[in-house]
């Protein structure tokens, strides 16, 4: 598998077949529709990179930078995402079922349509995200922050309704 630069061409890796990409820059790579299940993608600089319907399940992304990333349609199910920084990136549509957000900055990121049943979203900055038709049920939004946040039309359960509510600086009664 070649990965290529998505603007100019050209050809950043020729063979990944190991996936241990830790710490590699891969800005601006074309990585849509690529098979990374279980890479090792921690601390890589992904930002700009077009990872659209890629296979990332259990990948470890912790700590990576994929701002500006387009990871829509993306299968992130069971991903390490702690602490990654995901400002602006397109996560639109995106599997992120049981992926662990813990400390992630999701900050103006597109999550609109996005599964994120049962993921862990502790700690997560998710100010001004677009969470409209997204499925949070059981999502943990312990200490999330969501000011300026869309979640139009989002799946979510009463506790996690009263959380939000507490993270928005709102008293339930």
């Amino acid at each position: 598998m070649e990965i290529k630069n998505r603007f100019s061409g050209k050809v950043i890796f020729s063979d990944v077949s190991a996936a241990h990409l830790a710490g590699a820059d891969l800005r601006r790579a074309d990585l849509s529709d690529a098979d990374l299940r279980d890479a090792d993608l921690s601390a890589a600089h992904l930002s700009d990179a077009d990872l659209r319907d890629a296979d990332l399940r259990d990948a470890d992304l912790s700590a990576a930078d994929l701002r500006d990333a387009d990871l829509s349609g993306a299968d992130l199910s069971g991903a390490d995402l702690r602490r990654a920084d995901l400002r602006d990136a397109d996560l639109s549509g995106a599997d992120l079922s049981g992926a662990d957000l813990r400390r992630a900055d999701l900050r103006r990121a597109d999550l609109s349509g996005a599964h994120l049943s049962d993921a862990d979203l502790r700690d997560a900055d998710l100010s001004g995200a677009d969470l409209r038709r997204a499925d949070l049920r059981d999502a943990d939004l312990s200490g999330a922050h969501l000011s300026d946040a869309d979640l139009r039309d989002a799946d979510i359960h009463k506790g996690q309704a009263e959380l939000i509510a507490i993270s928005l600086g709102m008293s339930i009664t």
